[in-house]
Order: C-alpha cells, then sequence, then structure tokens
C-alpha cells in the first residue's frame, strides 16, 4: 500500500520528529509512506470569517495540487467519523482488498481545512472531538496507521 500524509506547517519539536520517524521506519515494512509538509499561510492572531477562509483556501490549493487523482483521500476533520483502532484497521484492508492501494491522508493547518479539500476527499476522519495541534495530529496518525497494520496482520501490539 502507498500511503502519504499531506499535511500543514513545518515540524519544528525533536521530540514529535523523532516519534514520527520511528512509526514511519516501522511502517517501511508495511507500506510505502511520504509524509509532504506544505507550508502555512502567514496571518495575524486575530481574522475575521473571510480572511479564515481565504487561508483555508490558500492552504487548500497547496494541499489538493498534492494529491493525485488516483489516490483514496481521508482528511482528518473534527467533524468527520470517530473509528476505533479495529475500525481503521478494517478500512484500510478494505480499501487495499478492492484497489485502493493509494491512500493520501490529509491534516490541515490550525484554521482547519478549506471546503474544496472536504469535497475531493472520500472521507473524513476524527481522532476526537478535542482539538489537538496539527503537529501531535501527525504523530498519532503514524502510529495508529502502524498499529492498524499490525492488527490486520494478527500480530501482538499494545492494547
Amino acid at each position: 500500500m502507498n500511503i502519504t500524509i499531506v499535511t500543514v506547517g513545518k515540524l519544528k519539536e525533536k521530540y514529535l520528529k523523532q516519534g514520527i520517524d520511528e512509526y514511519v521506519k516501522r511502517l517501511g515494512a508495511y507500506a510505502k509512506i511520504d509524509i509532504i509538509e506544505l507550508a502555512d499561510e502567514k496571518a495575524p492572531e486575530v481574522l475575521s470569517d473571510s480572511e479564515m477562509e481565504q487561508v483555508k483556501n490558500k492552504e487548500g490549493e497547496r494541499i489538493l495540487a498534492k494529491i493525485s487523482p488516483d489516490y483514496h483521500v481521508i482528511a482528518l476533520a473534527i467533524q468527520g467519523k470517530m473509528r476505533s483502532s479495529e475500525d481503521l484497521a478494517d478500512n484500510l484492508d478494505k480499501l487495499a482488498t478492492y484497489g485502493k492501494s493509494k491512500v493520501s491522508f490529509v491534516i490541515g493547518g490550525s484554521l482547519g481545512l478549506s471546503d474544496d479539500v472536504i469535497k475531493r476527499s472520500n472521507e473524513t476522519l476524527s481522532f476526537s472531538k478535542m482539538t489537538f495541534p496539527h503537529q501531535l495530529m501527525r504523530l498519532i496518525l503514524v502510529e495508529q496507521i502502524y498499529r492498524a497494520f499490525r492488527i490486520n496482520r494478527g500480530e501482538p501490539y499494545h492494547k
């Protein structure tokens, strides 16, 4: 399976980079994984609703430019469907079984994803109703993808 994670924002924290690198290394036994970092749109702290939409749209354009038409897109969004680790594993297994071996996960910037990115997505996924920093979400996502492959192979993994 080919998995691409398209994410807005540069990862600066060394401890997060180390964690992500470890899971990407472990995933190498199961899938090809690429992480594409896109620049976040520079904006002041306080924005009007229309300015927020402009920022999300600009970031959305950059995201969509990195997603190939043949990829199954799963957008991480707070309003997305919540799944257990086993459900995510089952979903990835079904995608591979039915010829969708190219999957792209999308993590937006601090303001979320544009409507165009959500429309391009085949599904949306939420890890919680809580808000997490997108840098931390990247680590959580790669860990859950790794866990999904372990579950699908019947291999032991900490519950």
